[in-house]
């Protein structure tokens, strides 16, 4: 078997990993999908490359760039966050007089992570990275209004860091491997 077959069975054997981390609310799960990527890197240029191995590393950016997010935000925020039922964080209002209330904000973030993702690597393997200032951009003034508490802008800013970072790393891969 070559190095290229073999490389993309491990691309499809971690992308079923981080759906399972996705499913099983185990974002630990999604850390070997690691491995395809840097070894694509590694063996960029070498003759067997091709449009599968993009393809596969495209869904694995895509997919597990979610769980891969979800740890990097359990790992970086020091206190917990209450989540809320449409997948929001809850934070206090501060605005009103006691008792406060909790509202939901940065709702959609793993909707918004899938497309930015995807968003990310076709602009990097159309030859447009560029473009990616136009994906933050749309990304921050869409959230914009959300981002008044300290709690949310953190996540805001781990979170999108964390994603682009997987997305680039998932980008250069595959475009090294086209």
């Amino acid at each position: 078997m070559s190095w290229y077959l073999a490389l993309i069975i491990l691309v499809v054997i971690t992308i079923a990993l981080s759906l399972v981390a996705i499913l099983a609310k185990k974002p630990w799960l999604a850390a070997p999908s690691a491995l395809p990527v840097l070894a694509a890197i590694v063996m960029a240029g070498r003759p067997e490359g091709g449009g599968a191995l993009v393809f596969a590393l495209t869904g694995l950016g895509v997919i597990a760039g979610s769980p891969i997010v979800a740890l990097v935000l359990r790992l970086a925020t020091s206190e917990k966050v209450e989540l809320g039922l449409f997948g929001g964080i809850l934070v206090k209002d501060t605005t009103t007089p006691p008792p406060q209330r909790s509202h939901e904000v940065l709702r959609g973030g793993a909707t918004i992570g899938y497309l930015e993702r995807f968003a990310l690597i076709g602009t990097v393997l159309v030859g447009q990275p560029a473009a990616v200032a136009i994906i933050v951009a749309i990304k921050g003034l869409g959230r914009f209004s959300e981002l008044e508490s300290s709690q949310a802008r953190e996540r805001f800013i781990i979170g999108t860091l964390a994603s682009l970072t997987w997305a680039g790393t998932c980008a250069t891969a595959a475009a090294l491997s086209w």
